[in-house]
Formats: structure tokens, C-alpha cells, sequence
């Protein structure tokens, strides 16, 4: 026990290590998957009180208190909901342990210490929070502009007046025409799975 403690106190519990792929299955973040929903592992970093698991849909957090105490708490972070932002990697100096990983999802940052000896590991998972980040950003964009778009149409639709009097009836189309337009617009941008992300980065 006062091996744990101390290490606590030192921080050495924080420095998280890789996880191969043949024991994501091994690990507690596992029984909390999707996997009925086809949601997959594809990075998994692991502290003593500590798993970060990255799907292809979400963070799967287990937030220990300390490596002294078994109680968790379970958070999770869908990327559709949650942009990824502010991703940085910073490597390790001559005297230190680790290399350190840092991104915001959403309004959650994170700050994760993982070993030294994973950093290869650490540029892959690098690589891919900044493409989603990318892809959440253009993303955003073009919805924005959508919604722009639809305003403006709305506008010039508004102001016009109807040749037969039947303006009730040309607002029921128009408004119709715009929801089905909006709702294609969200089902092409708002991308929910990411796997195609992490199987093009994540090689080690």
C-alpha cells in the first residue's frame, strides 16, 4: 500500500502505456463499448488509475481517483458532440519519463503522461485527433454556410408575393422543401464514425 501511495505523491502512476490490440479485450474500458452498435477499439493508453480508450464514435474515459483506490468514473465523449481541438504532443527530454499527449474535447481538456518508449505510438494517435479535429472543423463550416444559405432563401422567398393567393400553401412547400434540404445536409457533414480516420493512422 505505501508503494502506491508513493507513487501517487511522485506521480508515477500518471505514466500510461499503450496497449496492444490482442489485449484491448483485457482491459476494464472494454465492457463499456458499443459493440452491439459495431463501435471498435482502435487506441487504448492505460495508467494505473487510468484507460483512454479511443473509438471510433468516442473518448472512453475510466477516471480514477488515485492508484490506491479502486472507485471509477465512467466518461464518455462522442466526437460528433464533442470537436476535438488545441491537439499538441509533447516529447520527452533528456531526464524524462514521458512524453505527454494533449487535446480539448469540447470543453474537456485533457493531458495524458504515457512513456517514453510509446512515443511512435503516440505520433499515430497525433495524426488522427488532428484529422477529426480537421474534419470537425470543416464540418461546422459547412453547415454553417447551410444554414446561411437556407436563411437567405428564406428571406428572398418571404418577401415575394404570391401570383394566386395561395400563400399559406406556398409556405407549407417551401418550409417542407427546407427541412428535408437541412436534415440531407446534417446526415452528410455530421459524421458520427470515425474508424476510416484511426485505420488510415494508427499502424503500430
Amino acid at each position: 500500500m505505501f508503494g502506491k501511495v508513493a507513487s501517487d505523491m511522485l506521480g508515477l502512476s500518471d505514466i500510461g502505456s499503450v496497449i496492444k490490440p490482442a489485449d484491448f479485450d483485457k482491459v476494464d474500458a472494454d465492457d463499456y463499448i458499443l459493440h452491439e452498435d459495431n463501435e471498435r477499439i482502435y487506441f487504448l493508453i492505460k495508467s494505473k488509475a487510468d484507460e483512454y480508450c479511443f473509438t471510433n464514435r468516442a473518448l472512453v474515459h475510466l477516471d480514477g481517483a488515485s492508484a490506491a483506490s479502486k472507485k471509477r468514473t465512467l466518461k464518455r465523449f462522442e466526437y460528433r458532440a464533442n470537436k476535438i481541438t488545441d491537439v499538441f504532443l509533447e516529447t520527452a527530454g533528456t531526464v524524462d519519463l514521458d512524453v505527454e499527449i494533449k487535446f480539448k474535447l469540447g470543453n474537456t481538456a485533457f493531458s495524458i503522461d504515457v512513456h517514453k518508449k510509446h512515443l511512435e505510438e503516440l505520433k499515430d494517435l497525433y495524426k488522427a485527433l488532428i484529422k477529426i479535429a480537421e474534419i470537425n472543423r470543416e464540418s461546422h463550416q459547412a453547415l454553417e454556410y447551410a444554414k446561411q444559405s437556407l436563411q437567405m432563401a428564406s428571406t428572398t422567398l418571404g418577401n415575394m408575393r404570391s401570383t394566386d393567393g395561395n400563400l399559406s400553401e406556398e409556405f407549407k412547400k417551401m418550409n417542407q422543401t427546407a427541412f428535408n434540404w437541412m436534415m440531407d445536409t446534417k446526415k452528410q457533414y455530421s459524421i458520427r464514425d470515425f474508424g476510416y480516420v484511426f485505420e488510415k493512422y494508427i499502424n503500430n
